[in-house]
């Protein structure tokens, strides 16, 4: 099939594409501000029908029991997108600005291969696990746990980083036995609803299975909050409308799994080869023009190496200005609109209000008249207290903060409401193990080291979020457990 719609992608509810109720609605590149296509624009009543056919596809289906022909669905799922690889890549960098580079690896190929592992976990999991014998009450009883799909999912996606997480989501419910109603953010639809269609056309999920619902509403993912029929409301953004997601799932007592924002710290201590250290926090801050929850946002140096550091960073960010992302090298893309491109622009400001030195970068780069652009942007001068230090900026906007030794940068690590990753560099274990073992976040890289896989569980602690996506971890978010019990 041809990958690319000649107008417009469609909504997947049932088994069927369909048109949105509410006609459609434009999708903009956003390194050139053109409009590339547009696509369905749901209404209220395509959600109710998207949720019905999940209900009846987990209620009154083997789908939740059948864990080989899961299993078997996803491995098509993978092959069949696989096979669409070139077009892909090239949507994904039209439609979210996306440095062609990352769809070799999080912008598409890696979580569609990372199907594949959840595949397994549908095949091999223990979904009955036996618990002995015991003697309740003075009766002799055998017992057992056995796991079910917790039910129907909705799982409502943002545009940073599409593909990774709306497979994240997916992934692990679907092999787990839930059924799922897919809503992506509005400013990249085709990243799921093109999904939809190679699920539609190429694969052999039963109708209501997967249900794919795109729509310039913002308030069509409230209404999936609140649907009581609606089993796990799992959801990546940010903190603030995380909170309002569990605030409104707190009517129905839906599970809730929230991914949110981040502004991690990147700690070097004084042992470190400080050039190196400098170089990947700017690296870090820049891909994809920053737009990553769990991207390193403040880098803390040794006090006595501050001005060394400035320079250190401030020399590597030259080299990485923002560009073409379709263009071979660019690691800084555009911005995702004008919105975010504002919003980054007055965190700028606010830097600068703030008392902050603009070290490099700062406005918007030359020569790119068109495109949702802000230069790699190096700040100086703050301490934690900032508002830029505080909070999530969302763009390519390193602030630079001293520290006067280990625990002191352990302070200012955990000096936030955030806890979603971090870096360390060093060449003492010791020490790097007192790093690690004291900031409290979710996730942490030594020395460049990455942790992003398929079976590692990603979350973050205090308001970076609730629960863990991706891993053993992941898939079981999407369980329940029964337990089991007969005389002996």
């Amino acid at each position: 099939m041809a990958l690319r719609p000649e107008t417009s992608s469609e909504l997947l509810i049932d088994g069927k594409l369909v048109p949105g109720s509410r006609g459609t609605f434009e999708i903009l590149n956003p390194a050139t501000e053109e409009v590339i296509g547009s696509a369905a624009d749901a209404g209220p009543d395509d959600l109710d029908a998207a949720i019905a056919a999940a209900r009846r596809a987990f209620d009154e289906t083997d789908w939740s029991r059948d864990h080989a022909f899961r299993a078997k669905c996803l491995r098509q799922l993978r092959d069949a997108l696989l096979a669409h690889a070139e077009e892909f890549r090239t949507l994904t960098t039209e439609e979210v600005g996306a440095p062609a580079f990352l769809t070799s690896g999080p912008q598409f190929e890696g979580p569609v291969k990372d199907l594949a592992y959840f595949a397994d976990l549908a095949e091999n999991f223990e979904w009955t696990r036996d618990l002995g014998k015991a003697e309740p009450m003075g009766l002799p009883n055998v017992r057992e746990i056995r796991y079910e799909g917790a039910g129907v999912v909705g799982a409502i996606t943002p545009w940073n980083f599409p593909h990774q997480i709306n497979f994240a989501k997916i992934g692990p419910a679907l092999a787990a036995g839930c059924t799922v109603v897919l809503k992506p953010a509005p400013d990249t639809p085709w990243a799921a609803a093109l999904v939809g269609k190679v699920i539609a056309e190429e694969t052999d999920f039963p109708p209501g299975v997967v249900n794919v619902i795109t729509s310039s509403d913002h308030e069509i993912g409230a209404k999936l909050v609140t649907d009581p029929r609606v089993d796990i409301v799992s959801f990546t953004g940010s903190t603030a409308t995380g909170k309002k997601v569990m605030e409104s799932a707190a009517g129905s007592l839906t599970k809730v799994f929230l991914e949110l924002g981040g502004k991690s710290a990147f700690i070097v201590l004084d042992d470190a080869d400080l050039k190196s250290a400098c170089s990947m926090a700017a690296f870090n801050v820049v891909t994809h023009a920053g737009q990553g929850c769990a991207i390193t946002t403040r880098l803390l140096v040794p006090r006595e190496k501050y001005d060394e550091a400035i320079k250190a960073t401030r020399d590597a960010m030259a080299g990485l200005q923002a560009d073409d992302p379709s263009k071979p090298g660019t690691i800084c893309g555009p911005l995702i609109s004008a919105v975010q491109r504002d919003r980054v622009e007055g965190y700028i400001k606010l830097a600068q209000d703030e008392g902050g030195k603009i070290e490099c970068g700062g406005g918007r780069p030359e020569g790119k008249d068109k495109g949702f652009f802000v230069e790699p942007t190096l700040i100086s001068g703050l301490d934690n207290s900032a508002r830029v230090a505080q909070e999530e900026i969302f763009g390519p906007v390193l602030v630079i903060i001293p520290h006067d030794g280990d625990d002191d940068a352990i302070r200012i690590a955990n000096d936030s409401p955030y806890g979603l990753s971090g870096m360390v560099y060093g060449t003492d274990e010791s020490r790097i193990n007192k790093v690690i073992n004291g900031v409290r976040t979710g996730t942490m890289g030594v020395n460049g080291g990455i942790w992003y896989a398929a079976d590692v569980p990603f979350g973050g602690y205090k308001q970076s979020g609730i629960g863990r996506e991706m891993g053993v971890a992941g898939f079981e978010e999407y369980l329940e457990s029964k337990a089991v019990a007969r005389p002996a």
